[in-house]
């Protein structure tokens, strides 16, 4: 099997709330979903969701770099070749990661169909279903004591509360919600870089001695500042997990060596794919630290990518993969399903797509 060409196109889905955090605000997704064509009419599927904010990534930077500099250096390799395809992404320009995971998720697709295998079993087979919490958007306290409550009736017990804004209102956000959805739920809370080291130390201190059990503080400080994170991390008794600052695997091994953080969320998108994504795993594993397993705003593609890891790696031991529910449509027929907070990994071979419903190809 060799790949004969690749189809470039989008999907825009709505979103049943506006998305909100200390960075941005997305009303839609707007996804690049590429076809990787073997020779044989079989395809595989990648997805990109641009999030310059945080990757650097724009819609039209994404499609120029698949077009223009990755996509032509694929034609023509045989997809058993896995490496050597995966080198070719990695070394076809700097930067870019978004580009590179959708073309990276879309030949692992295909490798998969290929061999008969799902993803998750090719990465290990650790487990078929997952539990992820959901995103609450940071908004006026009672506001998010509402989408907290809806949350809980539609049966989510983890829930990961976007902070970041101001800290007195961010102590008013998560005392609310705690009173009113009770103890049994897990709160995350993430700050997307949006506090300063000492005034996080001073504000999760805040936390810990209101005993409002925060089960981690995902992010508190600027991606750059690992000394800040290492700050934050030595001063405080709740979890710290880095995210923005634990971009792909030479990041995750330099946070590692500086003992910066108590866990790593990998993200295809800021990894450049699964392939990366699997040496971040790999190292952490190594190191002893527990991964989640995040998202950007995909669609069902990169979730179930990114799902598919997740199954199939003990060490990755929670799951922020809520974006497909956070779609008022899913056009993507096939992938995992959802029950609840549960996500449901399919046995069939690769990603286990078939199609995507109101794909346009961008020529």
């Amino acid at each position: 099997m060799r790949i004969r060409e690749i189809k470039i196109g989008k999907v825009s889905i709505p979103l049943k709330k506006p998305f909100k955090t200390a960075l941005r605000q997305v009303n839609s997704a707007e996804d690049i979903i590429i076809k990787v064509i073997a020779d044989t009419d079989e395809i595989g599927y990648g997805n990109a969701p641009p999030t310059a904010v945080i990757t650097g990534d724009s819609q039209d930077s994404v499609i120029a770099a698949i077009r223009d500099t990755i996509g032509p250096k694929l034609i023509g390799m045989d997809v058993d070749n896995i490496e050597t395809i995966m080198t070719t992404i990695d070394t076809a320009m700097l930067h870019n990661n978004s580009a590179k995971a959708a073309v990276d998720i879309a030949v692992y697709d295909l490798f998969g169909k290929l061999h008969n295998i799902p993803l998750y079993k090719l990465f290990g087979g650790y487990c078929n279903r997952l539990t992820t919490d959901l995103t609450i958007s940071v908004n006026a306290p009672d506001e998010m004591v509402r989408d907290s409550l809806e949350a809980v009736k539609d049966g989510f017990t983890e829930l990961k509360l976007k902070v970041g804004t101001d800290v007195v209102l961010d102590i008013q956000r998560v005392k609310a919600i705690r009173q009113a959805v009770g103890n049994d739920v897990k709160l995350r809370l993430d700050a997307n870089q949006g506090w300063k080291p000492k005034e996080a130390v001073r504000t999760i201190r805040r936390f810990e001695d209101m005993g409002l059990t925060i089960e981690l503080i995902e992010q508190p400080v600027k991606a750059y500042d690992f000394e800040g994170l290492k700050y934050v991390t030595d001063h405080v008794e709740t979890a710290i997990m880095a995210d923005e600052s634990a971009f792909g695997p030479y990041e995750v091994f330099q946070l590692l060596a500086m003992r910066a953080c108590d866990l790593i969320n990998i993200k295809l998108m800021k990894a450049g794919g699964l392939h990366n994504a699997i040496k971040i795993a790999n190292l952490a594993e190594t190191m002893g630290v527990e991964c989640m397993m995040g998202c950007m705003l995909e669609s069902k593609v990169g979730i179930t990518a990114a799902a598919s890891l997740s199954a199939g790696k003990r060490i990755v031991t929670k799951s922020d993969l809520d974006a497909a529910v956070l779609l008022a449509a899913d056009p993507v027929i096939g992938g995992v399903s959802f029950v609840k907070n549960e996500l449901l990994i399919p046995d069939a071979p690769g990603l286990g797509i078939t199609a995507i419903e109101g794909w346009q190809e961008i020529k």
